[in-house]
């Protein structure tokens, strides 16, 4: 059964149809990811397509983030840079195969290059339209 944590910040992220697809990159993309949960929407849903994603979690690097696909009566807006999710990498070799994956069909908009302390840092628009910024510190 789904539980929400009590205390948190969880990031909620809603498609259009394409929210299990989204979760199976982000597995493939982070080294770790786990998707922990999966409920679709039944036969008779009202303005939703049968199968679709109605509730997601996916697990990476001690946070999770929530999944959701938006009812066709009523459809997500696109993401756009103004939020990101930021991803701290521990080592240069999880930042680069981050940031080689997100970039898969997508676009890259900054980086990967240093700035002030940090040693690697880039924004990345994934295939998905989700805006990314992976730190390596």
């Amino acid at each position: 059964m789904f539980e929400m944590p009590k205390i948190g910040l969880t990031p909620f992220l809603t498609f259009n149809g394409c929210a299990e697809d989204a979760m199976n990159f982000y597995v493939k993309s982070f080294p770790g990811a786990k998707i922990e949960h999966i409920s679709r929407y039944e036969k008779g849903t009202p303005g939703a397509d049968e199968g679709t994603v109605m509730s997601g979690t996916l697990s990476f690097n001690g946070g999770q983030i929530s999944f959701l696909d938006m009812s066709k009566d009523f459809p997500a807006p696109p993401f756009n840079w103004s939020s990101s999710l930021l991803i701290t990498c521990e080592d240069e070799a999880m930042f680069d195969l981050i940031f080689e994956n997100l970039s898969i069909g997508g676009s890259v908009m900054m980086g990967p290059e240093s700035v002030g302390e940090i040693r690697k840092c880039a924004w990345v628009v994934d295939k998905f339209g989700v805006v990314w910024q992976p730190v390596w510190k």
